[in-house]
């Protein structure tokens, strides 16, 4: 349905829009300032107060022609005009109806336009009744969001009937673009116009809405900025009041003044100045900036490019050397090597990297601590042992909570050089579990080639530990993993001998026991056979931390007498074996006797522990049965294959012994090692194995002033062993007159002091039967176990064994 008013064109003045457009039923002042504009106002208020307004595509062209101006426009009544003081005119005028702009003429008096008044298509009214009651309640909710309208608008609206007059009345008060507006305007169908405004409302909505959500997302961000702005502010007041503010100082600005004055690598000044300027955006409260803080508190405090002038001088540290210890003249040679070619090469010389390997107690913590002072530098003890994470010494990732970096850096910042030495103690007790192995992390550590360009995972920037001295301290060097023993200097330190113990606690630990124990002012004589008797009877270890400890109580025995008895100074005490015994109670270990006559089974073994050397007695008995073997003492998987190999050595020369085949078959064998709840093991003992079952077997018995050690093979080669000296001072120390030893080891003979080799008869032998008929207690030892002969009778080969005794 359409109304029934005829369409028929109208002429008209025209006055062209900007940024405007005025729709039907609308009542707006307008402000015209363009001359044809104010002409075809004019020209409208002589001929009926008509005028046709149409909006402009583009608001900047000062003279539109037909083609910058929409298709629909509006007809309007003049209310009122008046003219301004500064040329403009401001006019009333009220929307009566939508027309089309058909043609436009420009003259002289202004622009005319040809038009052609609309109709409107209602289209079906139920349809437009619910559209309309749609528009209404859709409006509603944009005047209760919008603020900018006025609530009173919703009473004048309910009132309209008119479903033309509610739309154009409705889109003048929307926020929508001009293209959106004349998209309305243009639309004559009265229902589809309806729709398409209340599809424009519902989007004004959403927009509405979203822009609620940021402005409330944004204030609270603020308020909480502000409120944190504010509370720190009061904060630096109070500090500053209470003084702990220095001269207003930041923290950041403190950390850029020592960044200046640091000799940071590029990549290090870099990353720095990054997490710089990353603090200085963050609020000083958050988690984030403890944590970036803590990284550039970190980097700021290594030593970057900070070094301790070195000391040459080789006579002074050997001074120092000597002063401080007894022996360990391999260790102290080595040392004095480094430091004559750091004085030729200077700065060209390799990293050192020395481990030493002894048992505990041999002084090899308090060398390293020597060495650093007598090249005048810094050090650092770092205990490896019981470290099983490989973060321990790379450090940890920061990404983890909590996160430092590893014990390398670690002993940097504490050393504040770069040039310290580092003691890696224990480097054998180093373990692995599923965090990683610590041992593979070492070896970029102590690698020269390497270590230039070391990275911590926490500090994620290269730094040169180049200059650093490494040394390491192991007990069992051979736990140590053989890639990282690879990049070691080792140096053994055995135990040390009675004399060397008397030496050294004349020379230190008698002398430091009497300052630590305040008896400075007392005399205390401590005869050198008193301090033997100590050394042999109350202590049993290769170093002499026992020793110290014994000579400790003996000095707070004095201590305690000096106290109760108010002694007064100056008094002198001469300590008797008597008055030893008194403080100390009876001996704790008694010298291992060794039998005079000789004995059959019975053989002396010699064997080396982490304590020093042990006289092993092993024992070898046979008794009728069905030829079983038993073999006890606590004896390791080692020793008892040593065992074993012994017995079958010993029954493949059973002919030449002498015994019959058959006699294994009808005797038990029993082998034992006291005593029997100390663990034992190693391949060592097989010479003294295969003696003691030869002696049971055969019935010939065995001196008792021999001793043996040495691996037998299962064709009788004898071959070399470990710990000769600490094997040779237990031999020593238990009267025994004649060792046998490997062929192999005699060159390490040369260096055992004199002093152990003094009384003791050494024989090298490279095969058992040399050690048979040296231990065996034989007439004519010439003659035992003469070489087989083969004589051939008549094509046909016969053995004839000579056996002598």
């Amino acid at each position: 349905m359409t109304d029934q008013k005829p369409s028929k064109t109208m002429n008209l003045p025209l006055l062209p829009l900007r940024e405007v457009i005025i729709f039907p039923h609308m009542v707006v002042p307008l402000f015209v300032g363009r001359e044809k504009s104010i002409a075809a106002l004019e020209e409208a208020a002589k001929n009926g107060n008509e005028l046709f307004l149409v909006t402009q595509k583009d608001a900047s062209i000062l003279s539109p022609t037909r083609d910058d101006l929409y298709d629909v426009g509006t007809v309007v009544s003049i209310i009122q005009m008046l003219r301004l003081p500064d040329n403009t005119v401001k006019v009333l005028i009220e929307g009566k109806q939508r027309a089309r702009l058909i043609d436009l003429q420009n003259s002289s008096i202004g622009m005319f336009a040809e038009v052609d008044p609309c109709t409107e298509e209602i289209g079906d009214a139920m349809a437009l009744e619910a559209t309309v009651r749609g528009v209404k309640n859709i409006f509603e909710q944009y005047v209760k969001i919008n603020k900018r309208i006025p609530p009173e608008l919703l009473m004048s609206i309910s009132s309209i009937t008119e479903p033309a007059r509610l739309g154009d009345i409705i889109v003048a008060h929307l926020n929508l673009k001009i293209s959106e507006k004349q998209e309305i305007l243009s639309c004559l169908d009265l229902e589809a116009r309806l729709t398409l405004l209340l599809e424009k409302m519902q989007g004004e909505i959403e927009i509405i809405n979203v822009e609620k959500k940021i402005r409330s997302r944004v204030k609270t961000q603020m308020e909480k900025s502000q409120k944190e702005y504010y509370l720190n502010e009061q904060m630096n007041a109070i500090q500053k009041e209470l003084g702990q503010k220095d001269d207003g100082k930041s923290e950041i600005g403190e950390m850029e003044e020592k960044l200046k004055t640091k000799k940071l690598s590029a990549e290090a000044q870099e990353k720095v100045e990054k997490e710089i300027k990353k603090l200085k955006s963050m609020s000083p409260m958050s988690a984030e900036s403890a944590v970036v803080r803590n990284y550039i508190d970190w980097i700021l405090a290594l030593p970057w490019g900070e070094f301790s002038e070195e000391d040459h001088d080789v006579l002074k540290a050997r001074e120092v050397l000597e002063e401080d210890h007894y022996g360990l003249e391999d260790v102290k040679e080595r040392i004095v090597e480094y430091l004559a070619v750091r004085e030729l090469a200077g700065d060209f010389s390799r990293g050192t990297i020395l481990c030493m390997a002894g048992p505990p107690g041999v002084g090899k913590t308090s060398i390293a601590r020597s060495l650093a002072q007598a090249m005048n530098r810094e050090f650092v003890r770092i205990s490896l042992g019981g470290v099983r994470d490989e973060s321990e010494i790379r450090g940890h990732r920061r990404t983890y909570v909590g996160a430092m970096p590893g014990k390398i850096i670690n002993a940097l910042k504490k050393a504040k050089v770069s040039n310290p030495v580092i003691l890696l103690d224990e480097i054998d007790k180093m373990s692995s579990d599923m965090r990683g192995d610590p041992a593979s992390a070492m070896l970029e550590v102590l690698d020269p080639e390497q270590n230039k360009t070391f990275v911590d995972h926490y500090i994620e920037c290269e730094y040169d530990l180049s200059k650093v001295m490494f040394i390491m301290t192991a007990n069992d060097i051979h736990k140590v993993p053989g890639p990282l023993k690879d990049r070691m200097e080792i140096i053994d330190i055995a135990g040390y001998t009675p004399f060397e113990k008397l030496q050294i606690a004349k020379k230190y630990l008698l002398k430091k026991a009497i300052k630590n124990n305040g008896l400075s002012n007392y005399s205390l004589n401590v005869s050198d056979k008193l301090l033997a008797e100590i050394v042999d009877g109350y202590t049993k270890e290769a170093g002499v931390r026992n020793l110290e400890r014994t000579i400790n109580t003996v000095a707070r025995k004095i201590a305690t007498e000096v106290v109760t008895r108010k002694v007064e100074e100056g008094r002198k005490f001469n300590i008797s074996s008597k008055q030893l015994e008194k403080f100390l109670g009876p001996k704790r270990f008694e010298r291992t006797d060794i039998h005079v006559a000789p004995e059959v089974g019975l053989v002396n073994g010699l064997a080396y522990t982490s304590v020093g050397g042990e006289l092993l007695n092993i024992e070898v008995i046979t008794v009728p049965g069905t030829g079983q073997i038993q073999i006890t003492g606590k004896l390791g998987d080692v020793m008892q294959e040593s065992a074993r190999a012994a017995l079958s050595y010993v029954r493949s020369i059973g002919p030449r012994l002498k015994v019959d085949p058959d006699w294994y078959k009808h005797h038990d064998i029993h082998i034992h090692v006291p005593e029997g709840a100390v663990p034992k093991d190693g391949p060592s003992a097989g010479i003294t194995l295969t003696t003691a079952i030869t002696s049971a077997i055969t019935g010939i018995p065995v001196r008792q002033d021999v001793a043996m050690t040495g691996e037998v093979t299962l064709r009788g080669k004898v071959l070399p062993i470990g710990g000769l000296k600490e094997k040779m001072l237990a031999a020593k120390q238990a009267g025994i007159k004649m060792i046998v030893i490997p062929a192999k080891n005699k060159k390490d003979l040369l260096k055992i002091p004199t002093e152990i080799k003094e009384g003791i008869e050494v024989h090298a032998v490279a095969h058992v039967e040399d050690v048979l008929k040296l231990a065996l207690a034989l007439d004519r030892p010439e003659d035992f176990m003469t070489t087989i002969t083969l004589k051939v009778v008549n094509g046909s080969s016969e053995s004839a064994a000579m056996v002598a005794n």
